[in-house]
């Protein structure tokens, strides 16, 4: 790409240095590590009012989060899991790109979307993360390949201050934020061309 890209982060709960705002935060810049111009909204910024579609009126908080995502070009989601599915706050907060449906791009058509889960237990992970990428495919996204699920019953992965303690964790962030810049690069059509040639010389 000419310019940098925009990136905008979604995620996180109510409870400030959460685990899935940490993980949201991380991954947020390695994107930026990786050459992305990145926009971050997470507790605070999503408290904003049910989405009501017969109500045009939007707060000061909706038309921002509304304006980034309309000049996004990836997005990086990240939810705890409760109760098997994503929280209220980052369901309602995917709920207002209806907004953008009339847009030359609208939804999320035609951008990447990384997607974190943090929950107390496999299970959890799972169907949460399921659940999040059956979304953004309803918002016509493309979910990267990788998907980061952090079970958080079996230790604790970051610090207070936001380090990942969990080298494992690190990579599969990293590498979900490198994914969401390749997309965009157009590094995607290279894969499987790479793949043969990297099989060919084994």
């Amino acid at each position: 790409m000419s310019s940098r890209p925009l990136i905008v982060g979604i995620g996180g709960s109510t409870r400030p240095g959460s685990s899935s705002e940490m993980a949201l935060r991380y991954a947020m810049t390695m994107a930026s590590n990786l050459g992305a111009d990145i926009e971050i909204f997470d507790g605070a910024a999503l408290s904003i009012p049910m989405y009501a579609p017969e109500i045009p009126f939007r707060t000061a908080e909706a038309q921002k989060l509304i304006a980034a995502l309309q000049r996004a070009d990836g997005v990086i989601l990240s939810s705890p899991g409760y109760h098997g599915s994503v929280s209220g706050m980052l369901k309602n907060a995917l709920d207002y790109v209806e907004d953008l449906r009339s847009d030359v791009r609208p939804y999320f058509e035609g951008r990447p979307v990384g997607c974190i889960v943090c929950a107390s237990g496999w299970q959890a992970v799972g169907t949460t993360l399921t659940g999040l990428r059956s979304v953004i495919h309803a918002l016509r996204g493309w979910p990267t390949p990788l998907g980061v699920g952090i079970n958080t019953a079996v230790g604790k992965a970051f610090s207070a201050n936001g380090d990942c303690l969990d080298e494992a964790v690190r990579g599969q962030l990293t590498l979900l934020s490198q994914q969401v810049l390749d997309f965009l690069n157009g590094e995607h059509a290279k894969w499987p061309a790479r793949m043969r040639a990297t099989a060919r010389k084994e």
